[in-house]
């Protein structure tokens, strides 16, 4: 018990009807609900973004089929309507039986990671229109000597 409510990853848990059962410190901090108000509660319903409830949905009704997924990426918005980005696991959960009894989700926040990978390619596309529109011929070569960069001066100078 312990160890999931210290954990430094959001943590929630839900039963078999998506109401939940667990929710640790880590999932209380990103989305600033505490966990004596989102106990019992259905958590597709009641806390995720209504353009991804159905995506959220499927993903814990497979875990409910014992169809377990890794590495589903949407967005939170927190109780202050702040974005969070998540990258969720999402893993069935048995009883003492082995019959399913819930689901239990295990999350990452990559917000800065997905501000990374935006930036990036921003730099990416600038730096794209730059070579290709630049008043000078710009190409490239890879390692075994075929062209891999050809600018729009270059085709204009030589044709090609």
């Amino acid at each position: 018990r312990k160890l999931i409510d210290t954990a430094n990853a959001p943590i929630f848990g839900i039963d078999t009807h998506g109401r939940v059962n667990e929710w640790n410190q880590k999932a209380a901090e990103i989305t600033g609900w505490p966990k004596d108000e989102v106990m019992g509660h259905d958590l597709v319903a009641e806390f995720i973004s209504p353009d991804y409830r159905d995506s959220v949905k499927v993903v814990l009704d497979n875990a409910l089929n014992d169809i377990e997924t890794a590495n589903f990426e949407f967005p939170l918005y927190t109780r202050k309507g702040n974005r969070v980005e998540v990258l969720l696991n999402a893993t069935t959960r048995r009883d003492a039986n082995g019959s399913v009894s819930g689901v239990v989700g295990v999350g990452q926040d990559i917000t800065e990671r997905k501000i990374a990978e935006k930036q990036s390619a921003t730099i990416a596309n600038d730096l794209r229109k730059l070579i290709d529109t630049a008043n000078a011929p710009i190409f490239g070569i890879d390692t075994k000597g075929l062209v891999n960069e050809w600018n729009q001066k270059a085709a204009e100078i030589t044709g090609f």
